[in-house]
């Protein structure tokens, strides 16, 4: 749908034409895996009408197993809820907790989009959600494609399991939204408690 140099120009009117300003710091394919293995699944949301998320930091997170192209997945999680982004992983934990939901839900593939991109062939990677870069975990050799609009967007699971990597955001693959919990409202009230 898009050339890859454009989705450099729509990645930047999605952050920056909402009004956030980021500040960040730098700080064999996946496709299969025994879903006997252990791992522990978030707990439900449990916040009004999302159920069907599950509680992942401060953040509640769903699966759509949905393969869209990186841009397309974020409009579809923006329409999901008026705060959310494609997801955002802030530590090993929060890494693991999606990783298990993707397990569960999509066992034969496990690949999917996580909200980050690399900023205009800088090396820098940022989260769509605004949120600080202060977690990574990518793949051996990864990621191996900075610095050129060949593979600007990243996701998790493509050589090995629970890990990142870089790829052209053309390409479609299921993905993940999240957005913080406290932004839900209850009915006839102004704020989640």
């Amino acid at each position: 749908m898009f050339k890859s140099g454009s989705i450099s120009v729509l990645l930047m009117m999605l952050l920056f034409g909402s009004g956030n300003f980021l500040t960040m710091k730098k700080g064999f394919a996946a496709g299969r895996t025994n879903v006997t293995e252990s791992c522990i699944m978030p707990k439900s949301c449990k916040e009004y009408s999302f159920t069907d998320w599950y509680k992942v930091g401060s953040y509640c997170v769903k699966y759509f197993n949905n393969s869209l192209n990186f841009t397309d997945a974020e409009f579809k999680c923006r329409a999901t809820h008026s705060g959310a982004h494609l997801v955002s992983a802030h530590s090993k934990k929060h890494n693991d907790y999606l990783l298990c939901m993707v397990q569960k839900f999509n066992p034969n593939d496990l690949r999917f989009w996580l909200g980050a991109f690399e900023l205009f062939k800088s090396g820098t990677f940022l989260w769509l959600d605004g949120s600080i870069w202060d977690f990574q975990i990518w793949t051996s050799g990864e990621p191996n494609h900075m610095y050129t609009n060949t593979e600007e967007c990243v996701e998790m699971n493509w050589k090995e399991t629970g890990k990142w990597n870089d790829d052209s955001c053309h390409v479609k693959k299921n993905y993940m939204c999240a957005f913080k919990w406290e932004t839900v409202l209850k009915p006839g009230s102004e704020k989640m408690e």
